[in-house]
């Protein structure tokens, strides 16, 4: 695979290691060892510095970057000598923070953690609208919002349109129901400890006196609000590593904001900036053109990749008649590439702008018997059998927390009604209490027939008996339990076909199995695990064991790498998209581009179609000007209506007639 840094560091990456004099900036180019880095930097500060690792904090963005950070640092130092050092994603730091201070915000320490979509529920309410793609639109102008740090008053009187006003309507009671329920969204769990350490300069100074170092990845994926967070936790000391790439900025539609990385020197004069530019993982070509491909957009800081990992094949484009011709050349071409490099299947990438043009590929791999593994799929914690568990473990650590209250009560069904329902949340309305609460009281007993009341009081009385073994006993002893007692197994082949049954319940069953394992490795009751499931991905563990090849969307594939890659579908309207042709989109597409380019360690294939269906239609297709912008003079051309034998000359000649046809677009 590739070709690992060697043992020795290079200067750089040795200068950014042992720099402590104050702020400072790593621009680490793809493959450049940024992981080493910032895990080296970490043994350094506790060897040779005398930090102690209860003091440092690496924050990432992922669970599986920070697992794989963690297991570095044990390698590094031995598991017992880091023990107390903070290696979290930034949601995690936040839920830390607002446990530890939830008082100081009016919360209760188990407050509950909504996902997508109980969030989406209440928005549904309050917008009085079913339709799901407006659902989805508020609450991504409502995360939007959050992230840039802007309030319910400042949303309203700056709304643009009638999204953006209707938003504003549900923005304030959305953020008054969520504290009604002692709740959150995952946009507060950075919002919220912002909010607190301004409000609290007591709280502020415990934590910047308990975090002293901060090391961050991929900083150029930070949205407003989690630069806001860094800034107050690093203080005037300022006693941070950022590492990031403005060539790899790819999240600005969910918020994060290259400004940033623009905005560090200004506020931090005395930042030190190391370009890390030795590429450890891709051959001389590949660079080339992804260095030519990058130049088009203006640049924060200049920055060049380079590799001694010897020039490489030349890179090749197939021009396909269209998308099934498509998939059968590239997968027609992966086998035979495979067979002649005696490689693996695991060594092969399918990567692609949007999750739509899997299918087609999935569809021509399987007619091939070739195994593959699909990324961005259905995450486990978004299966119905698995909401369904959680709903009843998010009831048990938190009583008030109303969605997890209504799926349990009904699911499965526990003799109470919609009408039983419907009455019970007007009386927990009026009276300012969560809907398990109201249940309890006298006063809606009596506005009830008694047998309404009862099924009810049972439902609580029986939660109050398993919280009160959850908080105490084992998960593995509590939860076959639980599922005994709610007949969950049977009720799940009573609603559903035998064979989806029989999967589901192997599913609950091996969800439950890990969190008993869970419970007993980190010493945990199964209150103390729900209180952060809403973090955990299941799905995070890695598919490194499988000889597959993997099918991956550009955005997905970032932080990884393969031997071999097939970038598909290079077209315009495409890649880049069509919705992003505004010059500011424009440069953030070519950065998926060269992303995409930059995940190939030996070789690089591109392709795109002349035509595609659209509804039954076949419409003809451009190539993506940024096939013009890698300017690689020796990038083999095959296929398409002037195929011809794959020379150089050929295909520098077709190229160069390509860049003429494209170059009103390309500049």
């Amino acid at each position: 695979m590739s070709a690992k840094p060697p043992d020795r560091l290079n200067p750089p990456q040795r200068e950014a290691i042992r720099y402590l004099d104050g702020p400072l900036l790593v621009l680490a180019g793809a493959g450049s060892g940024k992981t080493r880095v910032i895990t080296q930097k970490i043994a350094y500060l506790i060897q040779e510095c005398g930090f102690r690792p209860a003091n440092i904090a690496a924050i990432t963005f992922t669970n599986k970057a920070a697992r794989e950070m963690q297991e570095r640092i044990d390698k590094l130092l031995g598991p017992s000598s880091g023990k107390g050092l903070t290696i979290s994603t930034f949601h995690s730091l936040g839920v830390r923070i607002l446990r530890e201070e939830a008082t100081a915000l009016g919360y209760k320490p188990k407050f509950s953690i909504f996902d997508s979509s109980d969030c989406q529920s209440i928005i549904t309410d309050l917008a009085g609208t079913v339709d799901k793609a407006t659902v989805r639109r508020l609450q991504s102008i409502i995360s939007r919002w959050k992230n840039a740090r802007v309030s319910p008053d400042a949303a309203a009187k700056d709304a643009q349109d009638e999204h953006e006003a209707l938003a504003a309507r549900v923005f304030a009671s959305y953020a008054a129901t969520l504290r009604a329920y002692q709740a959150v969204d995952f946009d507060d769990l950075i919002a919220l400890p912002v909010d607190l350490f301004l409000q609290h300069p007591e709280v502020l100074s415990k934590w910047q006196n308990r975090l002293r170092y901060l090391l961050v990845d991929e900083y150029q994926d930070t949205n407003a609000c989690q630069y806001a967070l860094l800034k107050l936790i690093a203080g005037p000391r300022a006693a941070f590593t950022a590492v990031g790439d403005d060539d790899q900025a790819i999240y600005g539609w969910r918020g994060a904001d290259i400004e940033n990385l623009r905005g560090l020197p200004r506020d931090y004069p005395q930042l030190k900036v190391i370009k890390l530019e030795q590429n450890y993982r891709s051959t001389v070509r590949i660079l080339k053109a992804a260095n030519a491909l990058i130049a088009h957009n203006e640049k924060l800081f200049e920055k060049k990749l380079w590799s001694e990992l010897g020039f490489g094949d030349p890179i090749t484009l197939n021009v396909c008649r269209d998308e099934e011709a498509e998939a059968e050349t590239v997968v027609m071409k992966l086998q035979a590439h495979k067979f002649e490099n005696r490689g693996q299947f695991r060594d092969y990438a399918i990567l692609y702008r949007g999750n739509y043009q899997a299918r087609i590929f999935e569809q021509q791999l399987r007619n091939q018997r070739i195994p593959y593994l699909i990324s961005g799929g259905q995450s486990f914690f978004d299966k119905a059998e698995i909401k369904d568990i959680t709903a009843w473990l998010r009831l048990l650590a938190n009583s008030d927390d109303d969605p997890a209250f209504i799926r349990a009560v009904t699911t499965p069904k526990r003799g109470v009604g919609g009408q039983t329902l419907e009455a019970l949340g007007t009386y927990a309305g009026e009276r300012h209490i969560s809907l398990f609460a109201a249940a309890c009281e006298e006063g809606f007993a009596h506005r009830v027939p008694a047998r309404q009341v009862e099924p009810l009081r049972e439902f609580c009385a029986f939660i109050n008996r398993l919280e009160w073994r959850a908080s105490r006993e084992p998960p593995a002893q509590v939860l076959p339990d639980m599922l005994t007692a709610i007949g969950y197994e049977a009720w799940l082949y009573d609603h559903e076909e035998p064979r989806a049954a029989q999967t589901k319940w192997g599913n609950v069953q091996e969800f439950c199995g890990w969190l008993g394992k869970k419970g007993e490795e980190e010493d945990k009751t199964l209150i103390d695990l729900t209180q952060t499931i809403a973090l955990i991905n299941l799905l995070d563990k890695g598919e490194a064991d499988v000889d597959a090849v993997q099918l991956s969307t550009l955005h997905a594939a970032k932080g990884l790498e393969f031997g071999h890659v097939f970038l598909v579908g290079v077209e315009e309207g495409i890649l880049p998209h069509r919705e992003s042709l505004a010059p500011e989109k424009i440069e953030e597409e070519r950065r998926l581009m060269y992303v995409g380019i930059t995940r190939a360690q030996r070789s690089l294939h591109l392709s795109h179609c002349e035509k595609r269906k659209q509804a039954r239609e076949l419409v003809p297709c451009e190539p993506s000007r940024f096939i013009a912008e890698m300017a690689d003079s020796e990038m083999r051309i095959s296929g398409g209506k002037a195929a011809s034998p794959p020379d150089k000359a050929t295909g520098s000649a077709r190229l160069n007639a390509l860049k003429a046809m494209l170059g009103n677009k390309a500049k």
